[in-house]
């Protein structure tokens, strides 16, 4: 079998643990480290990964983009003079957390190319992560089932594989932020210990879940603000709904800063779990 040779755009948590498992099922696994930070770059090499220049990315048999949702249009812009350019030009595959509208923009400039555009979503930890894909070239990133992934393809356009990653974290991430609102709330009003014991009480799958997952949002709450802004654009401005979304991004992008209250909800949610 022909030694794959796979080109990643983002080395975060993600993304690096992405490369470590193609890298250790025998592929040959690119990125470029160009204005990435030293910690990037430790990552990139711990995984395996080579440095490498765009054009040498463009000319992979698959690219991923694995970076925050408010850089996948940028990123697929970035690569799209090194692919038009390229004579065998990489299967581009967008793994990132985006509405469907977002996913279509990144197509048509990835098909202006001439390359062949995959929409992806990534559902799990970045130590179990499954790959979701749809569009009419979905079947021929099935391969990458036999590099280290957990490839599951959809019977769907462009936009199906997006929308589930939207549908799904607007449930997760948006009961978390919903979570940590209320608990907020109910300490700037000294209801605490008294919704956590009724939570426990009569709703304790819910109350294991929020000790489960509210400690570990802080880190990334910077990250989930674009996240929810994508959800609130999918859901879509006709419906009151989306408003849900947007108060979500307002709340990820305070905690991202205040760090009081991200203390307070560890501290809170955090003793439930041990």
């Amino acid at each position: 079998m022909t030694r794959l040779t796979i080109a990643l755009l983002g080395a975060g948590s993600m993304g690096s643990a992405v490369g470590r498992a193609l890298s250790a099922s025998g592929a040959r696994v690119l990125t470029t480290l160009e204005g990435r930070s030293n910690a990037s770059a430790a990552r990139a090499k711990d995984a395996g990964m080579e440095d490498a220049s765009l054009a040498e990315l463009a000319a992979c048999d698959f690219l991923l983009s694995i970076v925050p949702p408010a850089a996948a249009v940028q990123s697929a812009e970035r690569l799209a003079p090194a692919l038009t350019q390229a004579d065998k030009k990489a299967v581009y595959i967008d793994c990132n957390a985006i509405s469907p509208e977002t996913a279509a923009i990144i197509a048509r400039t990835v098909d202006a190319t001439g390359a062949a555009f995959v929409d992806a979503a990534i559902i799990g930890p970045p130590s179990a992560p499954k790959f979701y894909l749809s569009g009419p070239h979905a079947a021929r990133a099935s391969v990458l089932g036999d590099a280290g992934l957990n490839v599951r393809v959809l019977d769907g356009p462009i936009g199906a594989a997006s929308a589930l990653k939207m549908s799904y974290a607007g449930i997760t991430k948006g009961l978390t932020a919903i979570g940590s609102a209320m608990s907020l709330a109910a300490m700037r009003n000294g209801a605490e210990a008294a919704l956590i014991d009724e939570l426990s009480e009569s709703q304790p799958a819910l109350a294991a879940w929020l000790a489960a997952n509210v400690p570990r949002m802080p880190p990334k709450a910077y990250r989930w603000v674009a996240e929810m802004e994508e959800i609130a654009a999918f859901v879509g401005d006709a419906y009151a709904e989306h408003r849900i979304y947007e108060g979500a991004a307002g709340l990820y992008a305070r905690l991202a800063s205040d760090n009081a209250a991200t203390d307070a909800l560890v501290r809170f949610f955090g003793d439930r779990a041990q």
